[in-house]
């Protein structure tokens, strides 16, 4: 038995409860809709609002009963009515919506009404005035005011002058005839946060407006559309500088026209050919007939029409043969004049210093030839909109099967030099040269001194210096991380077979970053290295033939015992003498 001394403080604490709650509250839930009704089932029963117009308070119980609330009691939603009323003479405030529709009142806050009703400007539209009171319809009924077909007419009530313009133009005639896909105000202004377009930018106009529609290829085909005009009016001058954040550029509506849009052939219209001197005499003073009467949206394909428009294509077709005639013979002019002197560069030089033997030079081939096509199709799948993508065809199947057959040839490069460096006499020593030294951080340091001019002496360099050795450990810590990450994403079923699903999405960051940073490394300093240094350009010839001049060897690794002629540990390939013809490089 429970002691009375736990159930006193108890049954205290509820009584507390019950009286502390609101008297309207307590009152309301004993109001029954039958006692609502003695005084509001009268049709002859009206109020004055603030805007003085005058307000029906007579209740249909058969449209209630049809609406969306009609399971709502009349206090549900009118909790602040006591059981004096009316004979309190305090006036039922107005409906609460956002008890039950919290985002859809936030949204209406924000709108041009709900910040009008904010500032204390009576006659706002409110939630009833578009969604009606007690007959409240959801949208897709016939029967609603927020119909499409009846939304102009609902809006009409407040801007009358607008609706009595979308009702001559030809999205108002469209909706007029039941084509649901034209416009309503809701598709041009919002929902809920209706906005104000007057003073919009020129870009938001055209590209979140207008765009919405006229850039849809499934209604320019349904309704025999021209499929072109969004992608044209953007390509135009105007286009042009309305993305370039111009707020003058005239946009869309600038020339149709707001809500009367109207056809070209119609004499009302802004665009009709009769009206174009005084609509484009707005923007351009002074504007004349001959100034109209050239063509806005006009893609680089049509110049336009009658003589103006064949001339242009004439133009057009002799400048094109001009352009790709002239730069093309001073391409192949300038390029066998580049050819020849490399040549001459090449036979003139002393490649007597081998640098790279057979097998270290197809390696790095195929290698070099792996990394290239893995970059191009890695970065066109990840932007599949760029021009590297659709330098592929646009085709998803081709890059991401190239992407993973270069993958594998370049993990099969490097299954072949472990092989190469741990059975061969010389891979063993190239790892040897290879591996970080302490005199590589003073040959840094004193690099540093010379390249800055702290010093005059140059660092004297071994078979291979810090640049060399920083590139080889690279590739290998490059190759290991891109290759890990790759079979994770390619095979990601298999992989959270026993791993989170997040495991696949971190390996997918790395492979992204790692991609840049493997990719401005080669640009940035490997390039350098070994095409645009003035010592070597326009190639390191090493990576052709293995061979090096004695004069570059001495100048940048001296210490190497093959630039005395102390290596015993590399075979040595024959030098074979410049006899090619004067445009032909000697080995090639």
């Amino acid at each position: 038995m429970v002691s009375a001394r736990f159930l006193l403080p108890l049954v205290v604490l509820l009584a507390a409860l019950v009286a502390g709650r609101p008297l309207a509250l307590r009152a309301a839930e004993e109001i029954k809709d039958s006692s609502c009704m003695d005084c509001h089932s009268d049709k002859d029963l009206y109020k004055t609002n603030a805007a003085g117009r005058a307000i029906s308070l007579y209740v249909d119980l058969d449209k209630l009963k049809a609406s969306v609330h009609k399971t709502n009691t009349c206090a549900s939603c009118h909790d602040d009515i006591t059981d004096k009323h009316p004979d309190d003479e305090v006036a039922a405030e107005p409906v609460h919506c956002a008890k039950c529709h919290e985002e859809q009142s936030a949204s209406y806050g924000a709108s041009v009404h709900g910040l009008a009703l904010a500032r204390g400007e009576v006659g706002s539209a409110t939630c009833s005035d578009c969604h009606g009171t007690h007959s409240i319809l959801p949208p897709t009924s016939a029967d609603s005011p927020l119909h499409f077909s009846k939304l102009a007419e609902t809006c009409g009530a407040c801007h009358e002058q607008a609706a009595r313009d979308v009702a001559e133009s030809v999205h108002g005639k469209a909706t007029a005839l039941g084509r649901r896909e034209a416009p309503t105000c809701t598709d041009c202004h919002y929902e809920h946060q209706i906005q104000g377009l007057k003073g919009s930018s020129p870009l938001r106009i055209s590209a979140d407006v207008c765009s919405n529609c006229h850039a849809s290829e499934r209604l320019n085909t349904k309704y025999r559309l021209p499929p072109d005009r969004v992608k044209t009016f953007f390509e135009s001058y105007h286009g042009l500088a309305a993305q370039y954040g111009s707020t003058l550029a005239a946009n869309c509506a600038s020339c149709h026209g707001v809500h009367k849009i109207l056809p070209s052939s119609d004499p009302r219209s802004s665009i009709h050919k009769d009206n174009l001197v005084e609509t484009c005499g707005k923007c351009h003073a002074g504007a004349t007939a001959n100034f109209v009467e050239s063509k806005i949206h006009v893609s680089a394909e049509s110049e336009g029409d009658g003589i103006g428009g064949k001339v242009n294509w004439w133009v057009r077709r002799i400048y094109l043969i001009l352009i790709f005639g002239t730069i093309g013979f001073m391409l192949a002019h300038n390029l066998l004049v580049f050819w020849r002197k490399v040549a001459a560069r090449y036979r003139a030089a002393d490649l007597s210093i081998l640098r790279m033997n057979f097998s270290q030079r197809m390696q790095h081939l195929v290698l070099a030839v792996s990394f290239i096509i893995l970059a191009v199709t890695g970065f066109a799948l990840k932007f599949p909109d760029s021009w590297l993508s659709r330098l592929m065809g646009s085709n998803e199947l081709v890059r991401s099967w190239s992407h993973r057959v270069a993958g594998v040839v370049l993990l099969a490069v490097g299954a072949y030099h472990l092989f190469y460096i741990f059975a061969r006499k010389e891979g063993r020593q190239l790892v040897k040269d290879l591996l970080p030294a302490k005199k590589d951080l003073a040959d840094l340091g004193d690099n540093a001194r010379f390249l800055t001019g702290l010093s005059t002496q140059k660092p004297r360099i071994g078979r291979f210096g810090y640049a060399e050795k920083m590139e080889y450990w690279a590739v290998v810590w490059g190759t290991i991380i891109m290759g890990v990450t790759g079979l994770m994403i390619w095979f990601k079923i298999d992989v959270t077979r026993f791993l989170p699903r997040w495991i696949v999405d971190v390996a997918l960051t790395i492979h992204y970053y790692e991609a840049i940073l493997a990719c401005l490394a080669i640009l940035v300093w490997h390039f350098y290295h070994v095409i645009f240094d003035p010592d070597v350009y326009p190639l390191n010839w090493a990576c052709w033939n293995g061979r090096v001049s004695k004069h570059w060897a001495e100048e940048e690794h001296p210490l190497d015992p093959a630039v005395a002629g102390t290596d015993s540990t590399t075979p040595q390939e024959p030098v074979r003498e410049a006899k090619a013809s004067p445009s032909t490089p000697a080995g090639s």
